[in-house]
């Protein structure tokens, strides 16, 4: 059993507790997500099944797209409506369009981004959520993100009462990348707290919000013996790679671990560094380009047999 789910993760599962449901649907304990998603954000989270373990490091470099809301108006400790209340500014009058607009500019391209503190983030060796929950302090590091797209639908809803002001947004953004801290941030330029008041991960791994199943779907699927309509090959995950078909001569080199020269594949070095090569319509390693040894050699192998 070999292959990537979409799940459609909901809201209240964390994703440990997605793998442990479907390694417990699937009588496998070969499985592994491939980003986490926090309690409350719901949307796409791929799994790997079996060998497709090897891919989640593929799965989790591809972009990944975002809906959700920001409030303007007050913060917590988390970042998002799960934590307290640390503090509140009312707002007097909504932002204009273009004022969130300008500042949302400023959180897009290559940017630095300092993760919250109730994160998984490791700092010498414990999360920090660990210090956040002990009420200790610690130096947080900045790690370089990409944010593609960080678009503002409009000015959102103001609420004359409680003095916020609520916006719907979209991201698009690099593996990494807290969106909690993105709306953290849109407020700290704006001059005024705020929080994520609610996420949803429209795609991740390549797959889509409208390709996700649920885990029921998935029991469902696994019961009737038809766990292909769930379950996507481990190339979907490397769609990105050129693919080359091998010959049986050369796929018995191949899972040797034998290298190979660009004759032999028709690859040029000088455009492909790294190619999928595929057996019977299956794909069964990556090879990457060696300057030194002048040859394609092994990068990761998915299956042998």
């Amino acid at each position: 059993m070999n292959g990537i789910i979409p799940l459609y993760k909901e809201r209240g599962l964390t994703s440990f507790d997605c793998v442990a449901k479907l390694r417990h649907i699937l009588h496998t304990k070969k499985v592994g997500h491939s980003g986490t998603l926090d309690p409350g954000v719901d949307g796409v989270l791929p799994i790997c099944i079996g060998s497709a373990t090897k891919v989640v490091p593929y799965l989790m470099a591809s972009g990944k797209v975002y809906k959700g809301q920001v409030t303007l108006g007050f913060a917590t400790t988390t970042e998002d409506l799960e934590g307290d209340e640390v503090a509140r500014q009312t707002l007097l009058r909504p932002f204009t369009t273009t004022e969130l607009q300008a500042a949302a500019a400023q959180l897009t391209g290559t940017i630095q981004q300092t993760p919250p503190m109730y994160s998984a983030v490791k700092v010498h060796g414990r999360k920090l959520y660990e210090y956040a929950r002990a009420g200790e302090t610690v130096e947080r590091p900045t790690r370089t993100i990409t944010v593609t797209a960080f678009t503002l639908k409009d000015a959102g809803t103001f609420d004359a009462n409680l003095g916020t002001q609520t916006i719907d947004f979209e991201v698009s953004c690099s593996k990494g990348t807290y969106v909690r801290t993105l709306a953290v941030d849109l407020g700290r330029i704006l001059g005024v707290p705020a929080v994520m008041a609610s996420l949803t991960r429209l795609k991740s791994g390549g797959f889509t919000l409208e390709q996700a199943v649920t885990l029921d779907q998935v029991a469902t699927a696994m019961a009737a013996d038809d766990l292909g309509a769930v379950l996507r090959p481990i190339d979907y995950a490397l769609q990105a790679y050129p693919h080359v078909a091998l010959s049986e001569k050369l796929w018995g080199l191949v899972k040797n671990g034998v290298f190979l020269s660009p004759a032999e594949i028709d690859t040029d070095p000088s455009t492909v560094s790294t190619v999928a090569l595929t057996y019977q319509a299956e794909t069964k390693c990556l090879y990457q380009w060696s300057t030194e040894k002048q040859q394609y050699k092994p990068l990761k192998m998915f299956a042998v047999n």
